[in-house]
């Protein structure tokens, strides 16, 4: 249910907070879920490292996600620090 204000999360910028707006279908999925990466988490970005590998941080644990899963989630920005329920 991608929107207008939605973007893939290897586009989110430095420091920002994101909403999970929607992650991909299958294996990937399964493997997100394990790491409590869901629809309507808040997470925040760390960084970006070398070859596009993400470092997001949701509840004090940093996690890192290749460039090529990072793409099939979607997120949006967010100034609140609490997810959406």
């Amino acid at each position: 249910m991608p929107s207008d204000n939605t973007i893939p999360l290897h586009k989110a910028s430095k420091g920002s907070h994101v909403i999970i707006i929607d992650i991909p279908e299958g294996k990937s999925k399964d493997q997100l879920i394990r790491l409590g990466i869901l629809k309507g988490e808040l997470v925040k970005c760390l960084e970006t490292l070398p070859g596009g590998t993400m470092v997001i941080e949701k509840n004090r644990q940093e996690i890192a996600i290749g460039v090529s899963l990072a793409k099939t989630i979607l997120v949006a920005y967010t100034t609140t620090n609490s997810p959406i329920l």
